[in-house]
């Protein structure tokens, strides 16, 4: 006898009835909040800093030249070891790189936050740096093999960059708020039972398959391409701070950019490349990641610029500016809610060039801006729209550059996309800052109209610039959907 048939729980999927949009589960829910709680902490420590700088240095005796070292530290070691963790992760597990780098950061926030000395402080820094480097690829690792290539994973990277945008501008709210409410001290005393909170929950929430087979890591490989990218991060930061051709950001760039045209040849050879080649000419792999760098260059960038506009021709606070980035991290979130949407719906390539277009047309409607206050409405319509446009491009690109590749090298495609995250932000203030330098130097005038007239061409510049990463997108990117993937 045959056993009673049963009505399934949902209707058969027809071509008028299309089947019933993925869900996640409850433990999946609580993975992606346990790791996005992570990445926008990550994220807060980007920014809180930079409206706390004179303070701190007041606080420890820095020099003024020296000050900039604070945020420099960081950034080398964040950009510098990222793409080593990220195979690290995949050799050793991502599990237990993303705790023990969540420990660290735990650890020397509450460094940093104790410190007494300019030596102390560094420390710090540099150990929060490495600790970023270690979690931001294992998180992202985790979140891609917990989620599996489809709406489910498009929709946790969407949220994903939403709130790490929104951490930066957060970061700047949040550091400007602890500074005069309380101490510089709490910028980095806030992480500390953010990151016991997680080292505590991580161990029971999250699950990560070990690798079966342990390769040797690619020594030569980790040397080259870290020390390339430690001296062309320094070289970046040095610009910034002392021109692009004096002697030392000069030689720095060279000698970086000759590590990293070795590290190609020294993985052509190697046996267990730490990068194998075959990734490095993925389409998705290199034009993914060239779109994703310009979109963190001119956001960045953009960011910086407008603070000038706002403190230096407005007059405003470092509260008040960091205030009134609050309506570019609405937009942020809102671009990163939709992005994995409009992904699903329109595809990878679609999302870039659509969100490249946005923002350029928003970042280019600031150009008309004038030394009047009235002019915040424009500042505040043009960074909302800019921040929807921006999200959308940073979610194509995390999709794009993790899509196509089997779960054991999912911390080598989130290393990459992470390396390209940090070289962004650490590159796209020194540019911009010595296009909108150089305008002031030529008109004489360090004034608000000529520091006005210096962040016009440079936004001219930003504008231009994501208008060629979404054509790049859109001329390279595959047409059909699985083209991305060759």
């Amino acid at each position: 006898m045959s056993a009673p048939s049963r009505t399934p729980s949902h209707p058969a999927p027809t071509a008028d009835r299309p089947a019933p949009a993925a869900r996640m589960t409850g433990r999946q829910k609580l993975v992606l909040t346990l790791l996005l709680g992570a990445q926008f902490m990550i994220a807060v420590d980007f920014s809180i800093l930079n409206v706390a700088l004179p303070v701190v240095g007041e606080g420890l005796g820095f020099a003024l030249r020296d000050l900039q070292w604070i945020a420099t530290a960081f950034a080398l070691a964040a950009a510098g070891f990222t793409l080593l963790f990220g195979r690290v992760a995949d050799l050793v597990g991502r599990k237990r790189l993303f705790i023990g780098g969540m420990a660290v950061l735990g650890l020397s926030s509450a460094l940093g936050g104790l410190a007494t000395s300019p030596e102390v402080l560094l420390t710090a820094r540099v150990l929060q740096g490495l600790a970023t480097a270690a979690v931001t690829p294992a998180g992202l690792a985790l979140m891609t093999t917990a989620f599996k290539e489809g709406p489910l994973r498009e929709r946790a990277l969407g949220l994903n960059g939403a709130l790490m945008s929104a951490g930066f501008t957060a970061g700047a709210i949040l550091g400007g708020l602890l500074t005069d409410l309380l101490s510089w001290r709490w910028a980095f005393l806030v992480n500390v039972p953010v990151a016991a909170l997680v080292v505590a929950l991580a161990p029971a929430v999250i699950t990560d398959s070990r690798p079966t087979e342990r390769p040797r890591l690619d020594i030569p490989g980790a040397a080259t391409v870290t020390g390339g990218l430690l001296l062309l991060v320094y070289g970046l930061t040095q610009a910034g701070a002392t021109g692009w051709t004096t002697p030392t950001t000069l030689a720095a760039l060279l000698t970086g950019l000759a590590l990293l045209v070795g590290f190609w040849f020294v993985e052509k050879r190697a046996a267990a490349p730490l990068v194998p080649v075959r990734i490095l000419k993925r389409r998705s792999v290199i034009w993914g990641n060239t779109t994703g760098l310009i979109a963190f260059v001119t956001e960045t960038s953009f960011v910086f610029l407008l603070t000038l506009y706002l403190q230096e021709v407005l007059g405003y606070s470092p509260l008040a500016t960091g205030l009134a980035f609050g309506v570019l991290g609405i937009g942020t979130v809102i671009g990163g809610t939709l992005g994995g949407r409009v992904v699903g719906r329109y595809g990878t390539r679609a999302t870039i060039v659509t969100g490249g277009v946005v923002q350029a047309l928003a970042t280019l409607s600031l150009v008309a801006l004038g030394t009047s206050g009235a002019w915040i409405r424009l500042l505040l319509a043009a960074t909302f729209i800019g921040g929807i446009g921006n999200m959308l491009m940073i979610v194509g690109f995390m999709v794009t550059a993790t899509s196509g590749l089997p779960d054991d090298e999912q911390g080598l495609a989130t290393g990459l996309a992470t390396m390209t995250q940090q070289v962004g932000i650490t590159l796209g203030i020194p540019v911009m800052s010595a296009i909108a330098t150089a305008r002031v130097t030529a008109l004489g005038d360090p004034g608000p109209e000529g520091v006005l007239s210096g962040v016009s061409v440079a936004i001219l510049a930003n504008s231009a610039l994501v208008l060629a990463g979404a054509l790049l997108a859109g001329t390279l990117l595959g047409r059909r959907p699985t083209d991305h993937l060759a």
